[in-house]
């Protein structure tokens, strides 16, 4: 059992996870920032490594991306950043990004370089469902890796049973099928899609994320889902000065 699976077996809802890009604003900072996020009350935590054509980002995220490989972050210098996570930080952290880096990686290697440092659970929104079934599915399970899929408006509820019988933390509810950085609109459709969701009775626990930035969206979220993934918003504060600072009253503001 990961850290995932214990945190969602002892609480159920009002969860807070925040999404950051490893590399921005700088090097180096990435064991920092998350341990900086613990502190604040964060239940969990999406660490994104950079690609140059991240197409489902918004604006804000593209740009922390193109920072970070400026700054000269690779998957190489992330594991070696994250030899250090565990002993700072206790609450879970999954890896987010695509599946191209991954693949020129080696994805057995990723998956054992992940485990190495205490990752426990892989989000990559453009790994299709069959490809990570056939080919990919051994090396997260045998190094104990949550493989989290991603439901949109537009999933099929044939699919969304499929994605609930691979998934074993949680499944990522998408607040709409558009790119990140969006402000969470819910909409007559929204609501129907997200009630259509919760009248399934999925094993698994769904978290809303895309366009969760405030109190308001967060609590909107959590009436639907057991939580919520703040992203955009976090990064833009980490482009700010003497972010640290301002880091826990952030947190507060969405989460009082």
């Amino acid at each position: 059992m990961n850290r995932l699976h214990k945190l969602f077996n002892t609480k159920k809802d009002n969860l807070l996870s925040i999404y950051f890009t490893a590399g921005h604003p700088a090097l180096n900072t990435t064991v920092d920032i998350a341990r900086a996020l613990e502190d604040a009350g964060v239940d969990f935590l999406e660490i994104g490594f950079p690609y140059s054509d991240p197409v489902a980002d918004g604006p804000t995220i593209q740009q922390s991306s193109e920072t970070a490989l400026e700054n000269g972050m690779t998957l190489h210098k992330l594991f070696e950043e994250l030899k250090e996570l565990r002993k700072h930080v206790s609450i879970p952290v999954l890896l987010m990004g695509y599946v191209n880096p991954i693949v020129q990686f080696g994805v057995e290697l990723f998956c054992k370089k992940a485990a190495e440092v205490g990752i426990d659970g892989i989000i990559v929104p453009d790994l299709p469902m069959y490809e990570y079934e056939a080919l990919y599915s051994k090396f997260f399970i045998d190094n104990d890796l949550s493989n989290i899929f991603l439901v949109t408006p537009q999933t099929s509820e044939e699919r969304i049973l499929k994605i609930d019988e691979l998934s074993d933390s949680f499944i990522y509810l998408l607040s709409s099928s558009s790119i990140t950085g969006g402000n969470l609109q819910v909409s007559v459709n929204i609501e129907d899609y997200y009630k259509r969701v919760k009248a399934m009775r999925l094993k698994n626990p769904t978290i809303i994320g895309f366009g969760i930035a405030d109190q308001s969206s967060f609590k909107k979220a959590c009436e639907y889902a057991g939580g919520a993934i703040v992203g955009s918003a976090f990064v833009k504060l980490l482009a700010s000065d003497n972010y640290r600072e301002k880091l826990p009253l952030f947190i507060k503001s969405i989460r009082p």
